[in-house]
């Protein structure tokens, strides 16, 4: 499973329309991974279209959803920090998510909460909403759009093809919360993107626990699409997905072999050159500890025939150290085959014990001071190997999507990088330029992380 760092909390949401005299109201917060806003977006779509209006405030809704985060302790403790607020600020509280699956601890703490669900239970948290406070929808006036409500900016969005997980990666309970892998069939998948990209996405960000294991659960099984029948399999997908003509980047692929096949598509422009690739190791006896998939050990060489294919290949990866037993010289290992690899896009985590995980029974906990003393010389390594290939795109001229504009700088991104987690572009213009437009920029300075330059 993909390691993330403490959840992040999306803004209060505000209401897209004039609220309606006696419609009733809802305050939602969304914490955690990509997968999760996703189900957000899908409990908020079909609350919207029963007529529910969203809050600007807490205390200004009939009731309060919290989407949790229960990956981590720390990600536990802001999930129940966001419940706290939530009570107290309005006390008309149900909580769904990944902790939710889970509910003791939060009722212990929480015993007055409407409704405690977990993760992917769309219907349970439509159900309590309706207990709390009953919809009055109006089909002349509770319209939403053909896309659905979307917690993303206009112009990305993702677009979640599976549920749950087969692995067992000893460090994980992701799949006890989420359960083993569920595939959704390509012609939903498809369908859905098309009504984003008809909606005005420019950039499709493909996400799921485990994406290049999508559909090995149903045998790929072919779904109806437009006038063919297409598969559910990482490659048809992909290469069905590149034909709406956005920008299609691919987040949580595991190196199994059949990757290799869409390397070609990034090569032809069908898809971003572009793989959110959690690794989490090098070492082969911490691989092993951590029981990772896809024969990691076998990376360095697939990597250089991918780079190989398609010479413009990015690869982002995370990595944990400070794994329970990890040695010096293992960690030696991660170092040595980072300066390697030559990532461009690379998080490190130090490894915080997860309550029911196998790993914290492995081998003797990594001292803290260690820990951080690791990651300090892992990031070291790392940034002079971004900033190397950051310098090499000084003087060249790439396409960038913009998110932002103030003044006269435009903050965008390349292909080389995801909304949140890579780094930006900053632009200055002098013709105008809008949040979703793509555009082509001279490359003038760069740092490890970000680039400078100007619209042409």
């Amino acid at each position: 499973m993909t390691a993330s760092p403490a959840p992040t909390k999306s803004p209060t949401l505000e209401s897209p329309a004039p609220s309606k005299a006696g419609a009733p109201r809802i305050s939602f917060v969304s914490l955690g991974c990509p997968k999760a806003l996703v189900d957000s977006e899908r409990i908020l779509t079909h609350l919207r279209a029963e007529g529910y209006e969203l809050a600007r405030k807490h205390d200004g809704a009939d009731v309060v959803i919290v989407n949790t985060c229960g990956f981590l302790d720390s990600a536990k403790a802001e999930s129940l920090q966001a419940i706290g607020d939530a009570m107290a600020e309005n006390g008309r509280v149900i909580v769904t998510g990944c902790m939710g699956a889970q509910p003791e601890e939060i009722r212990e703490k929480y015993p007055n909460l409407l409704a405690v669900t977990g993760p992917q239970a769309y219907e349970s948290v439509v159900a309590a909403v309706h207990e709390a406070v009953p919809p009055a929808h109006d089909p002349f006036l509770d319209l939403i759009p053909p896309q659905g409500v979307k917690l993303t900016p206009r112009h990305y969005a993702y677009l979640k093809i599976s549920e749950g997980c087969n692995n067992r990666c000893t460090f994980c309970i992701i799949p006890s919360l989420r359960g083993d892998l569920v595939s959704r069939p390509a012609g939903d998948v498809l369908r859905e993107a098309e009504k984003l990209v008809k909606a005005g996405v420019k950039e499709l960000l493909v996400v799921s626990q485990d994406t290049s294991a999508y559909g090995i659960d149903t045998r790929y099984a072919a779904s109806p699409w437009r006038d063919r029948e297409v598969r559910a399999r990482f490659y048809d997908l992909a290469a069905a997905l590149g034909e709406l003509g956005a920008w299609v980047r691919l987040h949580y692929v595991y190196p199994y072999p059949h990757v290799d096949e869409v390397i070609p598509l990034m090569a032809e422009g069908k898809v971003l050159p572009y793989l959110d690739m959690p690794l989490q190791h090098a070492s082969p006896s911490v691989l092993k500890r951590m029981r990772r998939p896809g024969n990691q050990e076998r990376q360095l060489e697939r990597i250089r025939r991918w780079r190989e294919t398609c010479p413009d290949l990015a690869i982002r990866s995370t990595f944990i150290v400070g794994f329970p037993g990890e040695t010096e010289a293992e960690f030696e290992e991660l170092l040595a085959w980072i300066r390697e690899a030559k990532l461009e896009r690379v998080g490190c985590f130090t490894y915080e014990p997860v309550k029911g995980a196998p790993a914290n029974d492995l081998a003797a906990a990594v001292p803290p001071e260690v820990q951080q003393e690791r990651k300090r010389r892992f990031m070291e390594a790392q940034q002079g190997v971004a900033l190397r290939l950051q310098k090499q795109k000084v003087g060249r001229r790439l396409p960038v999507i913009i998110d932002s504009v103030g003044g006269n700088v435009a903050v965008g991104r390349t292909k080389y990088d995801a909304p949140e987690i890579d780094g930006s572009v900053h632009a200055s213009f002098r013709r105008p330029v809008r949040p979703g437009d793509i555009v082509t920029v001279k490359i003038e300075d760069a740092d490890a992380y970000d680039l400078r330059g100007s619209v042409v």
